[in-house]
């Protein structure tokens, strides 16, 4: 078949056929970066903006004015992009779950649609997290209730815990159950830099959460067990057979990532050596992973179809080779559960083999493009998600180093392009690392010298012919357990892993540049112009508060307090946060994180206002993960803490320090209140801090109204008196007196809670008391993560300050219709 290349098809060059689909991609982009989207009519009209440059194009085509008629159709593919991706997402934002059933028991009928995974709730209680595909649903409270069929979304992501104690429920894969449960509308923690929880539920078209309420058994029941013929229910049979034949539960955790993308099923120690190691793209990245088993498939079938000469007649070695290795990813794609990430890989791989079928020899760059405009057509919600660069920026690497060649003959030459593709892939997907993790591993080339050729062509082939001749699996541990051994070997190297902080827009561009130039087959002289480049995303200068002035950040971590302030060169974190079930809290998923991107790599002091769980729940997460240099707590003598940090000391009234001319005051407790036995409340650490330029913030804790009296008494309201005020006891009744408010008279109070809290916070009593004095409320669900800079008028609601369509809509503080599971506002940081 003749070859026909890009510049073949008419006078304009490569690069100018490149730009419709790149216009497309940024249609795509730029709505992604909107607040809100475009009404329907503003849609309807870029719709027909978009027809309207089409058929310009075929006019211009027509008189063979090539050039105008690319541009032309750029134009229009751009518009409608952005026209196309706007309904839709209007379509998937109108499925939500009316404000007036949140919280209420609902009765739903519907499908297990995914494998469920295993979760552990506060009190130990063991349980499922599934995707469920709703048939019918009605209002529980009345018999008949009322049909909410049309009203719910189709799709919801709901927990079901066992008592404490008790077994998990026995749900599998497949099956039709009926289930009582409680709803609420997506939402999720918003916090600087960190994982948008509420775009990946939308990205999946959950648009509710729920748990299964145990306190009407009768109501819960398997209306229809999995078809035999199920692929669901062949996946859960699989898993389980392949638990009970793996003898290490952390080794089967990872062979059922690898074959059944059940990645929820590897320990998160695991999870963590692999990030430390560079090889988290393997498991993690499941679009990359395909990718690499494709091609690895690719090679397996191009060299056996090489072997016959009857069938390169029959047809030609590459051809075979290429839509075997197409055929290979779907069907490892379906195995896994064809989950987003992997049907987009598929499409990218099956555009790619068609434009070399139909002789189409384009530029590496352009097939990219190509490839990336039909999954994106496909799945336009791809373009957020940073599998989707991960996934093309490795193909594009490997094409444009050369690292695909298929000529290459012997085992030695074989070799070579398999280290060349490995240096190519670790070196090229580094600045991409450094973007999406702020973490490079230092390690990550010798670690996947031996992993990506092990999990690629070993470790995973044989996950997946296990379910075909079990004893496979037993082989595929003793691998898995030669990987982990060498991991563990490298992690344990001093410097194993470079984090960084955050970098500017501008430093990270660059950083792509030289990612870019130093894989690309050029002159070495011209590549190593990548290292100056690199600097800036390696070695970023993150922004800090100017001498004598003082930022507060107000992290969004749910049900519990943890607010960072920074001077110019201190930082102090107030409370840790909560745990949310055993061996998960806001120390390890929110906080160390966030510290880390905003360049905080070591706590000059971490003040934990008392000892309930929603204060110090973190806290040994980030002495565990960062220099602590001083505990400062009203913590017992016998708490486990202060074991764990190097230096403590008690909060007492009358401790003053100065930190680059910012003040710092501890107000409360006195010295005596320790021998009086109080109640964890009353003994909480207050803090006032001052700015060189007169601005202030009180943090108060969990302090009850016996105390705020105290202390008003005590002090007097001018030693109280602060612009900024964290709402005491995140605004239960049992705080907050006008009496103190009057006091502190703050221009700003700061109610940090869970969305739709079991507890009711913040007390709608209370919140008449504020708007009483006059006072605005800020409270986390709908303010995100609050960031106030001294030396600036204002503050900012990350919720606000960088909204995106799909976030959650702001809102007056919501009000409780039953008990909410404690963690449940937080399960995306749970898996």
């Amino acid at each position: 078949m003749p070859q026909t290349s890009a510049s073949s098809l008419g006078s304009p060059g490569p690069l100018l056929w490149s730009l419709p689909a790149l216009a497309w991609l940024t249609g795509l982009g730029l709505l992604q970066q909107l607040s809100a989207l475009p009404s329907p009519p503003s849609l309807a009209l870029l719709g027909l903006a978009a027809l309207l440059a089409w058929l310009l194009t075929l006019v211009c085509w027509r008189r063979g004015r090539r050039p105008a008629a690319l541009l032309c159709l750029s134009l229009s593919l751009g518009l409608l992009a952005f026209a196309q991706l706007g309904w839709r997402a209007q379509q998937r934002l109108s499925a939500s779950v009316p404000a007036a059933w949140e919280g209420r028991d609902v009765l739903l009928q519907g499908r297990v649609d995914s494998l469920p995974t295993a979760v552990q709730g506060m009190a130990g209680a063991v349980g499922w997290r599934f995707e469920f595909d709703l048939l019918s649903a009605r209002d529980a409270s009345a018999s008949p209730g009322q049909d909410l069929t049309p009203v719910l979304p189709r799709r919801l992501l709901l927990s079901w815990y066992a008592e404490p104690g008790e077994p998990a429920p026995p749900l599998r894969a497949g099956e039709r159950w009926q289930l009582m449960a409680r709803l609420k509308q997506a939402h999720g923690l918003m916090n600087p830099h960190a994982f948008d929880y509420e775009l990946w539920l939308f990205e999946q078209d959950l648009r509710a959460t729920g748990f299964v309420r145990l306190q009407r058994p009768a109501q819960l029941r398997r209306l229809q067990p999995a078809a035999w013929y199920s692929l669901d229910a062949a996946r859960q049979r699989l898993r389980e057979a392949l638990q009970q034949r793996v003898a290490d539960p952390a080794h089967a955790g990872i062979l059922a990532a690898l074959s059944l993308g059940d990645q929820a099923a590897i320990a998160r120690p695991d999870w963590a050596l692999f990030r430390d190691t560079g090889v988290a793209h393997l498991l993690s990245v499941s679009g990359l992973h395909v990718t690499m088993f494709a091609w690895g498939a690719q090679g397996l079938i191009g060299m056996l179809w090489r072997r016959s000469a009857r069938l390169c007649l029959a047809w030609p070695a590459p051809a075979a080779a290429r839509w075997g290795g197409v055929l290979a990813a779907l069907a490892y794609a379906l195995f896994s559960g064809w989950g987003v990430p992997a049907q987009r890989t598929v499409w990218m791989l099956a555009s790619l083999a068609l434009l070399r079928a139909l002789g189409l020899r384009w530029p590496w760059g352009l097939s990219l493009l190509a490839a990336a405009l039909v999954v994106t057509a496909i799945d336009p919600f791809a373009i957020s998600q940073a599998g989707f660069w991960l996934s093309f920026v490795a193909v594009g690497l490997l094409m444009a180093s050369g690292s695909e060649d298929a000529s290459a003959k012997g085992w030695r030459n074989h070799l070579l392009l398999g280290l060349r593709s490995q240096w190519v892939a670790t070196l090229g997907l580094a600045p991409l690392s450094l973007l999406f993790f702020q973490q490079l591993s230092l390690i990550g080339l010798l670690a996947n010298l031996l992993a990506i050729p092990l999990v690629s062509f070993v470790i995973a082939p044989l996950a997946l012919a296990g379910a075909l001749l079990p004893p496979l699996w037993m082989l595929a541990e003793a691998m898995v357990a030669l990987l982990m051994a060498y991991l563990q070997f490298l992690a344990a190297w001093p410097w194993a892993v470079w984090t960084v902080p955050v970098a500017p827009l501008w430093a990270q561009v660059l950083g792509l540049l030289a990612g870019v130039l130093l894989i690309l087959p050029l002159p070495l002289r011209l590549r190593l112009l990548g290292l100056p480049l690199a600097l800036p995303l390696l070695w970023p200068a993150p922004p800090q508060p100017a001498a004598g002035e003082f930022e507060i950040l107000a992290a969004d971590i749910g049900q519990g307090n943890a607010v960072l302030l920074r001077t110019a060169s201190h930082s102090l974190l107030y409370d840790s946060g909560p745990q949310y079930a055993p061996g998960v809290d806001a120390g390890q998923r929110v906080l160390v994180p966030l510290l880390r991107a905003l360049g905080v790599r070591e706590l000059d002091s971490l003040m934990l206002s008392h000892r309930d769980s929603d204060h110090v729940g973190g806290a040994a997460s980030i002495i565990a993960a960062m220099p602590v240099k001083l505990l400062h707590s009203s913590l017992e003598d016998g708490h486990p803490l202060h074991a764990q940090a190097p230096a403590t000391r008690r909060c007492e009234q009358g401790q003053r320090w100065s930190w680059d001319g910012v003040t710092f005051e501890v107000l409360h407790p006195r010295a005596e209140h320790y021998a009086q036995a109080l109640k964890s409340n009353a003994m909480s650490c207050v803090l006032r801090l001052r700015s060189q330029s007169g601005r202030t913030a009180l943090l108060v804790g969990d302090l009850e109204a016996g105390q705020e009296l105290e202390l008003l008494r005590d002090l007097g309201p001018a030693a109280l008196q602060s612009e900024l005020l964290l709402v005491p006891h995140h605004g239960s009744k049992t705080s907050s007196t006008p009496e103190f408010l009057v006091a502190v008279a703050p221009r700003w109070a700061l109610v940090q809670a869970g969305y739709r809290n079991r507890f009711g916070h913040p007390a709608p009593a209370v919140l008449a008391r504020y708007q009483a004095q006059g006072i605005p409320v800020l409270d986390s669900p709908n303010c995100g993560a609050w960031r106030w800079r001294s030396e600036a008028q204002e503050g900012a609601c990350l919720r606000q300050s960088q909204r995106r369509y799909w976030h959650a809509q702001a809102a007056q503080p919501a009000q409780i219709m039953g008990p909410w599971p404690e963690g449940e506002g937080t399960q995306g940081l749970q898996d």
